[in-house]
């Protein structure tokens, strides 16, 4: 009897499961789906602890994959209003399941809208740090993963081949490959000089030599017997797809975890809990993987603005003193990051933005560049750099990208994926980075480390160089010929990769840094309280001030002298005893005092530094000299060996020309009567304190989401101009205009209706202009207001162009030369550019006239033209 009940009972329940299932709706089920996925990803974030097998026990735990264990707690405060969340999914989602027709994009849009709601309360951000967690949890255990089963996977491999008479393993002789036998030879030379040959099984046998360059640096044809030594194809499941694709996990994890045994399961356990709860989810509802997909594309790729730094300082380290002041700088200027992004999210109206892999790689804080910056932090050294990488990781960060951060050589050759050996070897695998942000000492070690991987991935780099690289620096072979050839040049980069802390270099991206912005009651403060004749002197290192006190007697007259330098027991000698000296002050005291100060003084050093913009900023009149002749390369021994021919005509170009007049004087210090007299009329003059928009956190932050969102520079470069595209620009009666030629003017216009060839920076903001002789592309374009844009050089280096401009060419040459295209007046010959990575803005000849692309830029923000967001 009790048996019978049971089996009826038992019956009764498999019959209401089963009306149960019937009757639920299927995007209902969709819903309970997401929220058992959500569930299952938040457990397997947690980084083990729903396991009953305790984190510190396994290999790969927490502790030994470098996850913090701070960052777990961030979990659980999140799993609440994740549920409140799917809920209000199902509220906005559960009307348009019941219309057949409607789009997966109409759904996406209801999803966006709906997680929008919870942005103010960085749900998604936190969301994201989970992600990020797990990202580097697979990552770490693919690392892990490729050194315990690299060398068995590729041993097993390369045993084949040495199974293998020598006639099979016979040069091949394929033109396709020309190099193929030189580097065969090379490689039975030198195949010992690193390691990492062996690391990827070269063995000393032909063989092993034709498997390495064919499989990993592509010299060579694959050997005709290598389809039956390789794998065979996988086929990857569409669970695969979507797992690889969103979680950042590659192929070979996953076979291995489909295939590894017990032991090996335990070593991957956390990595397997979330791919393994992921497919038992899809496999029981199997037509939910587009769905999940959607919400992983938006979860996942899309950037969300950030406005907690607890995670970047954390990213950052510690223990440099660089590190320190770097990270001082973050949170004092956090308020404004915060209110500039909200503002730039007004601006761009909650355009959705793709979420970039980037690496950060500070190489100049690295033992092996010196670190020359720590050391001088505390005692009054030009921190220009410091303030910028702060800048440039504050930005990053804010966005909402996904960040890695290096400050030492094994941490760069850890991310980057660098073979044990010396670096001849290519990555181990496909960088992972869609952009990497270093500088000059950087550039150099990924070069040592990355072997052929550094000439595939170069385009990705972004090089901070304060001062810039001008084309024919830039370019190798022109570098050598024509005497350009510096210890800093020579990449052969796309100049656009280069990124300046001023835009005094077209030729290069503008990427700048910050000085804090008053709001209207600290402006009027700060007027009220200024003192009219109290200046302040920009040099905290005694060595600046080294025969300037003629210039400071004569300021001395009028106003009373003030000083930063930093000193340890005696007095400077260098500086004058007039001069009141409060020693080396932390950054909050001196912008106390710059803004009590009427004037603050340049010396002349340091070149282009951010202290006169932050000295403007608040209220002070910036008075600098003037130098004649300009400072550059070969008179000037600061700039001796600097990838640049730029001519200095002050200490602060950028001042001098953007700024100007009554903010800046730029006068003759040894002109004592010019001297006095300026200083005189600043003593009675007002201003308020200014700052340049493009100087601002929004601006930096407008002008890097456009980089990051729309400048591509891993297009094709072609090494000479593809010769089809003359006919872009050929006269033809039947063509609607695509230049319009204005009377009597020199400047000819794109038409809005033109076929646009690039998509940014937008070819409708093109100008073209001609220079006058000896006068630069830069120049040419500043006199009409306009800026000159490189990107744009491909549509005039045409014969077509000559003709359009009433050039009488008695022939027309291309050829290899930064001034080009350009016209000799007095030959009547013109010049068309045969080298892509030559075409500059910059340099000027007294015979040339030159044909210049320029374009319109935004107000206050010269790096983007008017179109350019």
């Amino acid at each position: 009897m009790f048996l019978l009940s049971k089996n009826s009972a038992n019956s009764d329940g498999k019959i209401m499961v089963r009306r149960f299932l019937v009757t639920l709706r299927p995007f209902r089920l969709f819903v309970a789906g997401i929220g058992f996925f959500t569930l299952c990803f938040i457990m397997t974030s947690f980084g083990g602890q729903f396991s009953g097998k305790r984190v510190g026990d396994s290999p790969f735990g927490i502790r030994q994959l470098g996850i913090k264990s701070e960052g777990i707690g961030l979990e659980s405060r999140v799993l609440r209003k994740m549920t409140d969340m799917l809920e209000v999914i199902v509220k906005r989602m559960e009307p348009l399941a019941k219309l057949e027709n409607v789009s997966d994009f109409r759904k996406l849009e209801e999803l966006s809208s709906a997680l929008n709601r919870f942005q103010p309360a960085g749900l998604m951000e936190k969301i994201q740090a989970i992600a990020q967690n797990v990202s580097h949890l697979t990552s770490r255990v693919e690392q892990l993963l490729q050194t315990s089963l690299a060398a068995r996977r590729e041993v097993s491999f390369y045993e084949k081949a040495k199974g293998k008479d020598s006639s099979q393993c016979e040069i091949p002789k394929d033109p396709n490959f020309p190099d193929c036998l030189g580097k065969i030879e090379w490689m039975r030379a030198r195949w010992t000089s690193d390691p990492c040959y062996a690391y990827y099984g070269v063995d000393g046998t032909d063989c092993s030599f034709l498997l390495y360059l064919s499989e990993k640096e592509w010299f060579c044809p694959p050997p005709p017997w290598k389809n039956h030594t390789a794998f065979p194809p996988r086929t990857e499941t569409k669970v695969q797809v979507v797992f690889i694709n969103h979680f950042g996990v590659k192929e070979s994890v996953l076979i291995s975890l489909n295939k590894a045994g017990t032991e090996e399961k335990a070593s991957f356990l956390q990595l397997g809990q979330l791919y393994s709860r992921y497919s038992s989810l899809i496999a029981v509802t199997p037509h939910l993987v587009d769905y999940a997909q959607i919400l992983l594309v938006f979860m996942f790729k899309q950037a969300f603005y950030r406005m907690d730094f607890t995670q970047l300082l954390e990213l950052m380290g510690s223990g440099k003193e660089s590190l320190i002041f770097m990270k001082k700088r973050i949170r004092r200027l956090s308020t404004q990051w915060i209110l500039a992004v909200q503002s730039l999210r007004e601006k761009l109206e909650m355009r959705k933005r793709q979420r970039k892999k980037i690496l950060v790689h500070l190489g100049f804080l690295t033992e092996e560049a010196g670190d020359v910056f720590s050391p001088v932090v505390s005692k009054g050294g030009p921190l220009g750099e410091l303030v910028q990488w702060a800048d440039i990781l504050a930005t990053l960060y804010v966005l909402g990208h996904s960040l890695k951060i290096s400050a030492t050589l094994r941490e760069l050759q850890s991310f980057l994926g660098v073979p044990p050996g010396r670096g001849s070897c290519p990555l181990t695998a496909p960088l992972s980075f869609d952009i990497i942000y270093t500088d000059y000492h950087g550039l150099q070690q990924m070069k040592q480390n990355m072997g052929l991987s550094f000439k595939k991935y170069k385009c990705r780099i972004r090089v901070i160089d304060t001062f810039g690289t001008e084309p024919a620096y830039n370019f190798d072979d022109y570098a050598n010929l024509h005497g350009y050839r510096t210890n800093w040049g020579h990449w052969n980069l796309n100049p656009k990769q280069y990124m300046t802390m001023f835009p005094h270099s077209p030729d290069n991206s503008f990427m700048g840094f910050v000085a804090e912005k008053l709001n209207n009651t600290e402006k009027e403060a700060i007027q009220s309280n200024k003192v009219n004749n109290m200046a302040v002197v920009y040099g905290k290192d005694a060595n600046m001030w080294k025969g300037k006190a003629k210039y400071l007697e004569v300021i001395n007259k009028y106003m009373e002298i003030h000083g930063t330098v930093y000193y340890e027991t005696h007095w400077p000698p260098e500086m004058p005893m007039f001069v009141k000296n409060h020693g080396l002050l932390p950054q909050h005291e001196l912008q106390r005092l710059l803004r009590k100060a009427k004037l603050f003084i340049g010396l002349g050093f340091p070149y282009e530094g951010p202290a006169p913009l932050e000295a403007i900023a608040n209220g002070c009149i910036f008075l600098q000299p003037r130098f004649n002749p300009p400072h550059n390369s070969k008179n000037n021994e600061f700039f001796r060996g600097k990838p640049t021919s730029r001519e200095v005509s002050s200490q602060h170009p950028y001042t001098e020309y953007f700024i100007g007049k009554p903010h800046v004087w730029t006068v003759d210090f040894n002109n004592t009567e010019e001297l006095a007299s300026a200083v005189r009329t600043i003593s009675a003059t007002k201003v308020e304190p200014y700052l340049p928009y493009e100087f601002t956190c929004e601006g930096m932050l407008e002008r890097v989401h456009a980089y990051i969102q729309y400048q591509d520079l891993c297009d094709t470069v072609f090494l000479s101009w593809p010769q089809n595209l003359a006919q872009r620009f050929s006269p033809s009666p039947n063509a609607t205009n695509r230049i319009t030629f204005p009377q009597n003017v020199t400047g000819h216009f794109w038409s809005p209706n033109a076929t646009k060839v690039l998509t940014w920076p937008p070819v409708s903001s093109m100008q073209f202009q001609v220079s006058a002789t000896a006068q630069s592309c830069t120049n040419a374009c500043q006199e009409h207001g306009l800026t000159c844009e490189p990107t744009f050089f491909q549509f005039i280096n045409n014969k077509a162009i000559f003709d359009k401009f009433n050039f009488v060419c008695d022939s027309i040459e291309s050829e290899a030369n930064h001034l080009y295209p350009a016209f000799e007046e007095i030959a009547q010959d013109c010049y068309l550019q045969k080298q892509i990575l030559l075409f500059s803005c910059a340099g000027h000849h007294p015979k040339y006239r030159r044909l210049c692309p320029c374009r319109d830029f935004r107000k206050g923000q010269v790096a983007l033209c008017k179109g350019c967001l």
